[in-house]
């Protein structure tokens, strides 16, 4: 116990001592799936059946494994995932056979310090200089590989691009045309394609050839079928599907690959045909060396149960078969399923569907000139209905017949009674309803993923990341996810890293229950961040088939959007008790948050026709019960319009309050092109919207726009603007306490400080961005994102008011401040716990983004307060602050594994904080996440110190030793610097010696 003995003690001495001065005994639990009985590894190289540490299996096989011992679980199956690439050319599936047993979890986990990355991207080398004149580098890949990325070193190229909205194009026909004739130079003219962002859209179409006009010029003809879908005939489904807005694609925002577009460093092109990948290299990379991926799969983990998506079919299916006096009514505009019914007004008519699968719902409309309807399967009548009611109902299950034997069955339905007959579609549910379940998944990376099909179809956008699929009558599809997960049911995702995705990070879709994504790092997504429900089971009655019961929590969301800015960070269609809560998420190009789905199709038809609509779409949908708290999202809507950064649509809840919605204690901040920052648009209903925090706000704090949005309570928010927007119906409406300056009451402060991920899930952070809820403003600040400055993550507050101020109070020994040089900056005076450092002119001839403006070091190590206030110039902009952080071996932020770990507290012998944690079981191990560019591992060496393994970023850095002759008290044991500014893991694993201390991490 030598580590413990005060200087001068005896054996005696020290375990009364230590008796004395242990004041506090914390262990820290392991994670759940590091003590179960049943352990299998996995390595991208595993062959075999054992799964043991020394002999592991590839992912498949163990798999394979976790099959045959489900059955019979008496515990946890932990499948460690070994550090390394996990290349995968299709998704690695799990289904039901694959799922816990017995109330246990099958639980794939990233390997102790290591970290598995699951890729679907190939390598590619041998890069040669293919135009000197142009830095232009070339690669063979196999000849008709298709992909719409790449990554090199770890960062997102760009495809080959034109300019932003280029001058002189006239739309003509399906194509456009100018007089600048160097695009019919253009190799490949069916692979160019055309984007144009507009409004809440944004629309691509591939081109169908180049052509020269008979006087002079280029013309861009577009593909007809793509022409068509985004210009003449948008598709225009109305309620449930989508509002009365239909932006076109109109315009040109750029042209898009093509290898004579490959003219700025860090673009590519890819031509499959030939097979060659073109790269114009950044500064500084040198392409015989560096890791060049080039995405091919589109999902990298699919966790799939039955019966999968469900679509109604139609009631014009050819395979429906009418009997008696029916007719077909199309056009009606009453919310029927594609606009259409059959209805028959003869009592014994009849019509039939014979389906496979397990159970059927019947749409129809339920009024009061409906009557009864006698349901019979396979000739035997099992139920009688009626379609009664009140008021019209559009697309109503008015019967639901389940647990069939699996195979061919024959629904007849025959009137009865009432006037009318009406139908509007089947719901054929094909198998059983069987999740796959218990199944989770942590720290684990997933990356560099492809979706291909805007390639061929174009982007026909809807909202939000919901499209059209012309292929299929219009029915609505949904960008695909790296993770996706289908008719699922507790299933988790914990500490994992998905990025560098094609289309979105991780969706729960299909019915998709009781399931978590917390604690997770998503960022650099061409499509959106997290996407929960569905937007066509609107209907159901069934909860076994809704999506209920999902949380998401604790995640790190940003940069999403990057290829398809419609995307949003956080997307919700039709959930039940769904709960999204402390989020951060930022730096998005449409909105932060959509919440909700079917615009006013749940709104009665006299607020429809106060909205000046001619005719009412109106049913029902099952929404509700959703909790929306504590988020802080910011940073939005930087390249579209219309949205913000919390949006709602459609209704939630049925008005009894038991099913109503919460909107609650969130941070929104930095609109950019936001019309309202807590936007509740068409149709929004039942829902309570209370302590939120609007700042820096663009248009309105809170917006609702028209009659169809109604029931809402609004009441104790803040804002600092009291602009505002309230044209819906029985709206309960009390005006946010507006402040001004800054100067937000305490109320509102806990609201700025407990928004977004608690403690536990925040990384050490050395680098402190502009919009970090730790940064307090003073005065009238503003914020601006996409500016194409250099800025870090593209975004600054600025200020033209002398005397704003700008504080942070940070823990640790030094800070520099960054921002911005240029012609319009002046001076600006820095503050270090109140005493001036006087003034730094901030003025050049250019403009230098990411500059330091000043820095101290050599602080004691403690709390400190630095003041960043304007003097003069026009601007005064600010970037973040780069600290030299002092963590304390008791931060939220540290993870402590294995059983030996204790909290030792007044030891007296010069510890930081006079405490430390302390192992002694080899293997033990402590990690720490951090955001920054350096960290070292401060502790105590001792003679009964021994080796430390150190791992960082999942690759093993070597050993250091601990061990000294006596005892020192705060010594640097390992030390990093000049990593790239970002997120990193450091984990630290007890090899030898008798005790593993942790005193304190500086993060730099």
């Amino acid at each position: 116990m030598s580590l413990f003995r005060p200087r001068a003690a005896g054996l005696s001495g020290v375990l009364g001592t230590l008796a004395a001065l242990i004041c506090a005994v914390i262990t820290v639990p392991s994670p759940a799936y590091a003590a179960t009985p049943t352990v299998l590894y996995a390595s991208p190289s595993g062959s075999g059946s054992t799964c043991s540490l020394s002999a592991p299996c590839s992912l498949d096989g163990a798999k394979s494994k976790v099959a045959g011992l489900a059955p019979g679980m008496a515990a946890d199956i932990d499948v460690y995932l070994r550090g390394g690439t996990y290349r995968r050319s299709q998704a690695f599936a799990l289904g039901p056979s694959d799922s816990g047993r017995n109330g246990h979890t099958v639980v794939y986990a990233a390997y102790q310090g290591e970290k598995p990355v699951l890729s679907g991207a190939t390598k590619v080398s041998g890069f040669s200089l293919f135009d000197s004149g142009k830095n232009i580098y070339r690669a063979a890949v196999p000849a008709g590989t298709q992909s719409r990325q790449l990554f090199v070193d770890g960062v997102r190229a760009q495809r080959a691009r034109g300019p932003l909205n280029p001058s002189g194009f006239t739309l003509s026909g399906a194509g456009f045309t100018t007089s600048d004739s160097s695009y019919t130079s253009f190799t490949n003219a069916s692979s160019v394609e055309i984007v144009n962002n507009n409004a809440w859209k944004q629309m691509r179409c591939p081109l169908a050839s180049i052509t020269a006009p008979s006087g002079g010029g280029s013309s861009l003809n577009v593909d007809p079928a793509c022409f068509r879908n985004n210009n003449t005939s948008v598709p225009n489904r109305g309620f449930p599907f989508n509002g009365a807005g239909l932006p076109k694609l109109s315009s040109i925002t750029y042209v898009e690959n093509a290898y004579q577009l490959l003219d700025a460093p860090g673009e590519f092109y890819l031509d499959s045909s030939a097979g060659f990948l073109y790269y114009k290299p950044r500064s500084g990379e040198d392409l015989s060396t560096a890791d060049v991926e080039l995405p091919t799969t589109e999902t990298l983990l699919n966790v799939s149960g039955t019966p999968g998506h469900l679509a109604p079919v139609n009631d014009t299916d050819p395979a429906i078969t009418y009997t008696g006096s029916w007719s077909s009514s199309s056009g009606r505009n009453l919310g029927d399923l594609y606009n259409d019914v059959h209805a028959t007004t003869t009592n014994g008519d009849s019509v039939s569907y014979t389906f496979t699968g397990t159970g059927i719902d019947v749409l129809s409309e339920t009024n009061s000139d409906e009557g009864g309807i006698d349901v019979s399967i396979d000739g035997a009548r099992v139920q009688s209905v009626s379609a009664s009611g009140s008021s019209r109902l559009a697309q109503q299950v008015v019967a639901s017949v389940s647990g069939l034997a699996k195979g061919r069955h024959t629904i007849k339905l025959v009137k009865t009674g009432g006037t009318s007959m009406l139908l509007d579609g089947f719901t054929v549910v094909p198998d059983t309803i069987t999740p796959a379940h218990d199944i989770a998944f942590q720290g684990l990376t997933f990356a560099c993923t492809t979706w291909t099909l805007p390639s061929t179809a174009g982007y026909i956008d809807n909202q939000a990341g919901v499209l059209w699929d012309p292929g299929s009558s219009n029915a609505p599809i949904r960008i695909p996810a790296a993770v996706q997960v289908h008719r699922g049911s507790n299933i988790t995702f914990t500490g994992n890293e998905i990025t560098h995705t094609g289309g979105t990070g991780i969706d729960l879709a299909d019915g998709t229950q009781a399931s978590t994504i917390t604690g997770n790092f998503i960022h650099d997504t061409s499509g959106g961040g997290v996407s929960v429900g569905e937007v066509d089971d609107y209907y159901l009655t069934d909860t076994h088939r809704m999506t209920t019961g999902d949380t998401v929590t604790q995640n790190w969301i940003s940069d999403v959007g990057r290829d398809y800015s419609d995307a949003v960070g956080i997307w919700a269609g039709y959930t039940r008790d769904l709960t999204v809560s402390h989020n951060d998420i930022g730096h998005t190009s449409y909105s932060g948050m959509s919440v909700g789905w079917g615009w006013g199709y749940a709104s009665p038809c006299s607020m429809q026709s106060a909205q000046g609509l001619h005719t009412c779409a109106h049913g029902t949908i099952y929404a509700g019960g959703n909790q929306v708290l504590n988020n802080h999202v910011h940073d939005v809507m930087n390249v579209l319009y219309d949205g913000g950064p919390v949006y709602t649509n459609g209704g939630q809840g049925n008005g009894d309050g038991s099913t109503a919605s919460v909107l609650a204690g969130n941070l929104v901040e930095v609109g950019n092109h936001t019309n309202n920052m807590l936007y509740q648009d068409e149709g929004s209903s039942y829902w309570n919207t209370h302590d939120n925090v609007s700042r820096i706000v663009g248009g309105n704090w809170i917006g609702m726009w028209t009659p169809t949005i109604h029931d809402i309570n609004i009441h104790d928010n803040y804002s600092d603007t009291t602009n505002y927007r309230n044209s819906g119906t029985d709206i309960t409406f009390n005006q946010a306490t507006i402040v001004s300056g800054g100067a937000w009451p305490s109320a509102a402060r806990d609201i700025i400080a407990a928004a977004g991920p608690d403690a536990a899930h925040q990384p050490l952070s050395g680098w402190i961005d502009d919009d970090d809820t730790a940064i307090s403003y003073t005065g009238s600040w503003t914020a601006n994102g996409n500016r194409g400055a250099g800025d870090y993550e593209d975004a600054v507050h600025a200020t033209k008011t002398n005397g704003d101020t700008a504080s942070l109070t940070f823990t640790g020994t030094g800070v520099s401040v960054i921002g911005e040089k240029n012609t319009d900056q002046g001076q600006v005076e820095v503050l270090i716990d109140g005493t001036s450092k006087g003034l730094v002119d901030t003025d050049a001839t250019t403009r230098r983004a990411q500059v330091v403006i000043y820095s101290t070091s050599g602080l004691s190590a403690g709390s400190h307060t630095v003041q960043f206030v304007k003097r003069s110039g026009t601007w005064a902009t600010l970037d973040g602050f780069e600290t030299a952080r002092v963590a304390n071996d008791t931060a939220a932020s540290i993870a402590y594994t294995g059983g030996s770990w204790h909290y030792y507290a007044n030891r007296g012998l010069g510890d930081h904080q006079d405490d430390v944690h302390a192992a002694t079981t080899n293997g033990d191990s402590a990690t720490v996440t951090f955001t920054g560019t350096a960290i070292s591992l401060v502790t105590e060496t001792n003679s009964d110190e021994g080796t430390i393994a150190v791992s960082l970023d999942g690759a093993s850095k070597g050993a250091v030793n601990a061990s000294s002759a006596s005892r020192q008290a705060q010594q640097t044991v390992y030390s990093v610097s000049g990593l790239p500014l970002g997120r990193h893991t450091l984990t630290l694993t007890k090899t030898g010696g008798t005790y593993l201390v942790i005193d304190r991490f500086d993060v730099g």
